[in-house]
């Protein structure tokens, strides 16, 4: 009998063929490897459907996965046709009254939908989609089943509010063993829902506009003002107190503009002092987590969001990279510090949803992004954030226009950008200086086919066209 030799066998990973199309780089080596297990946990996931993993007994299109990590899973790979194809089979087994099963193709039966944050994949992948990839047909296509999903919504809701049913919430959120102290992040669920009821009408807003949908568009925004007040009227107190005080539901309710403007910046606060609270760490499970550090970008509190992603302790990002991890877990504490496991009976080790922490890393670490009514990188947003004690950051993205990049490093006293823009197409740059006169350009003052405008405090916008950049600022 022949020796059986590891060296005689070669693995073949099998998913979807889905061209390569992003890549991000940074100086640490721990958030390579965690762009490594992002792209890996999509392709060991993203076989004809979005599993949410591939071992174990599920093995399914669960859609809440899907929505979560969709606008990553296009960074990383060409997945327009992928979704595309997906999203019809959402619509087939969608069922008579608007609810979106749990998982697609639904092998769970009739009454296994409806769920917030999971059914929303109909509204949600849709739209992203369209953003990165421009394409209108897609819009087009789901029309019909993104109304239905909130004409679900409406039915189930009484004077605009919607607190019946079963939901998932947020799932897998931080919860110490043996909790006495009330520490366990535990989200209302029918907070959560309103917030993704509010979310999935803002969609269908924004859809009826692109398609020119003007009556709808009048319509939907109606039900977004009533579906707002509904949520402040229960969920939030005279002073502006939320009835949940976790890290989820002020993401949620300041990402989707639940809150009366005077009330954000005391919710910022309260979401900052939560994550000081749990001495820097998140507490997010599957609905909060891809819009954690967008929302405290979005607030100026972009450092908070680098010490979260940087942090190598449970719960976090880094934390199963430190024990070794080769994909995106399911669970933040899936090998326990001790190295001991979590149960057997849930616990995977190839599960991506937490992957959409890639989304931030593209658009915000290395500022690649683009502008919702130029969708598609035809209008490309280059706003680099140096900070994470980074020296250097890069993203680029194969676009359908052609390839687009941004990269920026620390040397010395000044910070350098390194800026790709594909043909047809123009971008927006935003760099952190007041003063045009001191950037430079290949070397250069800026030249006169480059405009300069005035942005938020403390920075310039630059106009450019395609081609290739190299500029230097002061740091």
């Amino acid at each position: 009998m022949n020796e059986i030799k590891p060296d005689n066998f070669t693995a073949v990973a099998l998913y979807s063929a889905m061209k390569p199309t992003g890549t991000f780089t940074s100086s640490h080596p721990l958030l390579n490897q965690l762009q490594h297990n992002i792209q890996w946990g999509q392709k060991g996931n993203f076989v004809d459907v979005p599993t949410d993993c591939p071992q174990r007994d599920e093995r399914l299109g669960w859609t809440g996965d899907a929505q979560a990590f969709s606008r990553t899973a296009a960074f990383n790979f060409g997945v327009n046709n992928f979704f595309a194809k997906w999203l019809r089979d959402v619509e087939a087994d969608q069922q008579p009254n608007g609810s979106v099963p749990f998982v697609i193709p639904n092998v769970l039966g009739a009454g296994a939908g409806g769920s917030t944050g999971w059914a929303d994949a109909a509204t949600i992948i849709p739209w992203n989609m369209y953003l990165a990839y421009g394409d209108k047909k897609i819009l087009e296509n789901q029309y019909n089943s993104m109304k239905n999903w909130v004409g679900y919504m409406e039915k189930a809701s009484k004077n605009y509010l919607w607190n019946t049913g079963f939901h998932f919430g947020d799932w897998l959120f931080y919860r110490p063993f043996d909790d006495n102290d009330g520490r366990s992040a535990v989200t209302d669920k029918y907070l959560i829902a309103q917030c993704f009821f509010a979310h999935s009408v803002q969609l269908m807003i924004n859809t009826a506009k692109v398609l020119g949908k003007n009556d709808d568009v009048a319509r939907y925004s109606d039900l977004l003002k009533n579906v707002k007040e509904a949520f402040v009227k229960e969920y939030v107190t005279p002073n502006g107190r939320l009835v949940s005080s976790t890290q989820t539901a002020y993401v949620l309710a300041l990402n989707f503009d639940m809150l009366p403007e005077n009330l954000r910046e005391q919710t910022v606060q309260k979401l900052v002092d939560n994550i000081k609270s749990y001495n820097n760490h998140l507490t997010t499970g599957f609905l909060g987590t891809p819009y954690l550090c967008h929302v405290l970008s979005r607030f100026d509190k972009t450092d908070v969001a680098y010490t979260l992603l940087m942090q190598e302790s449970y719960p976090s990002w880094l934390y199963p990279v430190k024990m070794g991890a080769t994909t995106i877990w399911e669970r933040w504490n899936g090998i326990r510090p001790d190295s001991t496991f979590e149960p057997a009976s849930m616990n995977s080790f190839n599960h991506y949803a937490y992957g959409a922490i890639g989304d931030w890393m593209y658009r915000v670490v290395a500022g690649l992004d683009t502008y919702d009514d130029a969708p598609g990188y035809k209008h490309i947003r280059i706003k680099p954030n140096i900070g994470g004690g980074l020296t250097h950051a890069s993203a680029s993205l194969e676009t359908y226009y052609g390839k687009a990049s941004s990269g920026w490093k620390v040397e010395g006293n000044k910070v350098i950008l390194d800026v790709e823009i594909p043909a047809n197409t123009k971008a927006t740059i935003i760099l952190p200086v007041s003063n045009a006169a001191l950037v430079t350009e290949n070397g250069k003052p800026l030249g006169k086919d480059i405009e300069v405008t005035g942005a938020e405090s403390g920075t310039i916008q630059l106009k450019i066209g395609s081609g290739k950049y190299h500029f230097e600022v002061p740091k």
